[in-house]
């Protein structure tokens, strides 16, 4: 699946949710998720994809990503899929030779609707941030315009970038 995203920096939550409701969106999550992300032992898989284990409450996905673009907004190419047990799942990724390069928790609203995903994400000692999320380029720009935002705002960043933005890289690669 081609993932196309922008994040909007410093959001004020309750006027999100309120613009979100108002556009019809549904809640559809609001969980602490753990994440951990896997590299190979000489870091060369981290420099074009991003392998990821993620539990959202009960639900645990694995994720393959492969960056394809970064700008203007970010495209990558997602490949996920759930799985039933996030210990189980650690232990194959482990035995293939992969390794935990970082581990990460966050707080997470998700809002959706048809074809669009908003995510309102907040990692310890970083001011809560907006993810928006489609597959196509021109309903994120809609939607960035409807939430009051300009495309100018929307950063094609990574979660890592948002660390580095806040000068917290060091805590983002802990």
């Amino acid at each position: 699946m081609k993932e196309i995203e922008v994040k909007i920096l410093e959001v004020n939550v309750p006027s999100i949710v309120k613009k979100l409701e108002a556009l019809g969106a549904k809640k559809v999550l609001d969980t602490v998720q753990e994440i951990i992300y896997y590299d190979d032992k000489e870091r060369n898989f981290s420099k074009e994809r991003l392998l990821r284990l993620r539990k959202n409450g009960n639900v645990i996905e694995l994720a393959l990503k492969k960056k394809m673009q970064s700008k203007g907004v970010k495209i990558a190419d997602e490949k996920e899929v759930h799985v039933s047990d996030f210990e189980i799942t650690r232990k194959i990724l482990q035995g293939m030779g992969f390794i935990e390069t970082r581990k990460a928790t966050k707080h997470r609203i998700s809002y959706h609707l048809p074809g669009i995903s908003f995510e309102l994400d907040t990692y310890p000692g970083i001011p809560t941030f907006l993810e928006i999320e489609t597959e196509d380029e021109k309903l994120l720009e809609e939607y960035v315009k409807k939430l009051g935002f300009s495309m100018q705002e929307a950063r094609p960043w990574t979660a890592k970038d948002v660390f580095k933005h806040y000068g917290k890289l060091e805590e983002f690669n802990s």
